[in-house]
């Protein structure tokens, strides 16, 4: 038996006994005697009986250990030529001035605080600031439009916001304040205080008695000490993106979550004190939270904090100039950030101009599907192990990965691997479970391997996952728990192979239902996509009066590439015939110049396929340039004949 599996199923059998070890990793105020607190289900909570500062341990006991002048952040920005390092003990001096400035603006133990900032060194230290203080920090991706923010605010209502002048793209400034100040004129409970970043690419006014210039507040503040809260307490609350009505906050506790970074970090990804990792991947998402900032400090070891693209600032070597300089152990971005790069330098020129392989030993993606095209594309150029994790803004680490800090386990091209430990991951029969599922959920009934269910897992979920939604019980048990009896339902579908391998086919709406067969968007993706002419693609299914649903295609050819569109599409046709097969009834494909992505670069398949449903869908607020989604709306125009 391999490490991997000894510890599984160590966590899975005895899982109190498995995160106390884990918890030992911890500087701990009060180190916890209870490790679980099952008392009251489905509401599970880790280190009950704890106390830490989230702060302390992901800063200042570095400097405690005499590591102070280790670099602990790299803020690289090629959007405005920015290159500074701070050591573990300038960090901790601009913490505790910050957390400083903050108190003396009202914010305690708590106490809300909205980070509406784009990827500068400010919003690093502002969450670590409110970790000090005790406060909890709410991250709005810099940009959402005001009423998005606005709905935050009322539904987190905090003590104050901090935010910027503007954020900085490839081609354009985009002017937070002026949409900040609409925010807070829209929202029911602004907060009497906000800070503001002046970024001398674009200052903005201030509104006297409520805006102060982070520059006149922050660097002769008295600093803050560490305060001790209960592990229990809530860190960080991250609204989920794209909700429509009440924004959906899932809630991150500061003990479980302390615990979960630091052995993940060690474990999944293998990056101890020292050693660089390169999280592309906003401050605004999950990913940005937990490994561009608490899980590389809480171990000690160097964050890259990136303001620029994987492509365009200035070309497609961007992230391996990122490697090369900073000597990046691993990287960990989006499968669509390695497909944008694949798409524009097809051949590696531009990798072939950095020695990325002094340092870089792992490739990790995620946030959608890794298609296997893009993994193998990635492995061959690169040279090194390429991680497929799967998890969610819920889970806030991976569910399933290749362990590469415990066992290098063999790759499977199309699955993020086996379940990380504490995830206890079944797929279930989405139809023993009713439509509506009422008060009462149903058993869940597993299935075997090979066949694609709901996938699901047993409660308890780990340390560091969410416990709950901000101030909304009810909603969290409805939204996750009310499907099967005693289990997070993931909204995902997939199956597990013979070697317990999970294949994660999409969300369960993307599933179609062709003349009867169900059939996954995702598989015949992966079919489209393995063709050497397409960089990236999507397949949704549309209404067809006579199948039910049909599925349609849409690539986007490599740059450079030279084919008849209706020659691509006749090869596409017939890969999907040989190796779906006719059931698909896969007969239309075209050949668009973009995606609609959102920020994270999620592919828009829902929203695409209510237009090509002939529905007017609400455009998602997530959505990075809404000019792609316009141009494709001709060419999901439904067809009169279905």
């Amino acid at each position: 038996m391999g490490d991997y599996q000894r510890i599984y199923e160590q966590s899975i059998a005895r899982p109190e006994e498995f995160w106390a070890e884990a918890a030992r990793a911890i500087d701990w105020a009060r180190p916890p005697e209870q490790i679980l607190d099952a008392s009251r289900p489905p509401f599970y909570r880790w280190f009950p009986d704890a106390e830490l500062n989230t702060c302390f341990n992901a800063v200042d006991r570095h400097v405690a250990n005499g590591r102070g002048d280790a670099v602990a952040v790299v803020y690289d920005s090629p959007v405005t030529g920015a290159l500074r390092r701070y050591t573990y003990r300038e960090l901790r001096d601009e913490v505790a001035r910050a957390a400083g400035a903050f108190a003396a603006l009202g914010v305690g133990r708590g106490d809300r605080v909205i980070v509406y900032l784009p990827m500068i060194p400010e919003a690093v230290i502002t969450m670590l600031a409110c970790a000090r203080l005790g406060a909890v920090h709410s991250v709005v991706f810099g940009g959402f439009a005001p009423s998005e923010l606005a709905a935050r605010i009322d539904d987190a209502r905090p003590t104050l916001v901090v935010s910027a002048s503007c954020g900085i793209e490839p081609t354009r400034l985009v002017p937070y304040k002026p949409m900040l100040d609409e925010a807070l004129r829209l929202a029911a409970h602004p907060p009497a205080r906000c800070v503001i970043v002046q970024r001398e690419q674009q200052r903005c006014d201030l509104v006297a008695g409520r805006d102060h210039d982070w520059a006149d507040v922050v660097p002769g503040a008295a600093p803050a000490d560490p305060v001790t809260v209960a592990a229990t307490d809530p860190l960080y609350i991250l609204y989920t993106s794209g909700t429509t009505g009440r924004p959906k906050g899932i809630v991150r506790d500061n003990g479980g979550h302390a615990v979960a970074m630091t052995w993940s970090m060690a474990n999944v990804y293998d990056v101890g004190p020292g050693e660089t990792m390169f999280t592309a991947s906003d401050i605004g998402w999950a990913v940005g939270h937990s490994y561009t900032v608490y899980g590389p400090l809480l171990v000690g070891a160097t964050s890259v904090l990136y303001e620029g693209k994987p492509v365009g600032t200035p070309d497609a070597g961007a992230f391996w100039r990122v490697v090369a300089e900073h000597g990046a152990k691993v990287v960990f971005t989006a499968p669509t950030a390695i497909r944008a790069i694949k798409k524009e330098d097809s051949a590696g020129t531009h990798l072939a101009k950095y020695d990325v392989g002094a340092s870089l030993r792992a490739l990790y993606l995620a946030g959608e599907r890794l298609d296997p095209a893009t993994y193998e594309w990635a492995t061959s150029m690169l040279g090194v192990p390429v991680v497929d994790n799967w998890w969610q803004t819920e889970t806030g680490w991976p569910i399933a990965a290749n362990p590469l800090g415990l066992e290098r386990l063999p790759v499977k091209a199309g699955s993020p691997s086996v379940p990380m430990p504490g995830y206890d991951v079944r797929v279930l029969d989405p139809a023993q479970a009713p439509a509506d599922p009422g008060p009462t959920p149903a058993a869940g009934v597993e299935l075997p391997a090979h066949t694609e269910g709901a996938i699901a897992i047993r409660l308890p979920l780990p340390p560091g996952t969410l416990p709950t939604l901000w101030g909304d019980d009810d909603r969290y048990v409805s939204s996750y728990l009310s499907t099967f009896d005693g289990y997070y339902l993931t909204g995902d579908g997939g199956y597990v192979d013979e070697d317990g391998y999970l294949y994660v086919l999409g969300r369960t709406d993307d599933v179609i239902n062709v003349a009867g067969h169900r059939l996954s968007t995702g598989q015949l993706e992966a079919v489209l996509a393995a063709h050497p002419a397409v960089a990236e693609c999507a397949v949704v299914g549309v209404a067809d009066s006579f199948k039910g649903q049909v599925p349609r295609g849409l690539v986007v050819v490599k740059s450079g590439m030279d084919i008849d569109p209706a020659v691509l599409a006749g090869e596409l046709v017939a890969r999907v015939r040989a190796e779906i097969g006719p059931v698909a009834s896969f007969k239309r494909v075209d050949v668009v110049a973009a995606l609609p992505k959102t920020r994270s670069g999620k592919i828009l398949r829902r929203t695409m396929r209510e237009i090509a449903d002939g529905r007017s869908p609400a455009i998602p607020s997530t959505i990075e340039d809404p000019a792609v989604l316009d141009a494709l709306r001709p060419v999901l125009a439904p067809d009169p004949a279905t």
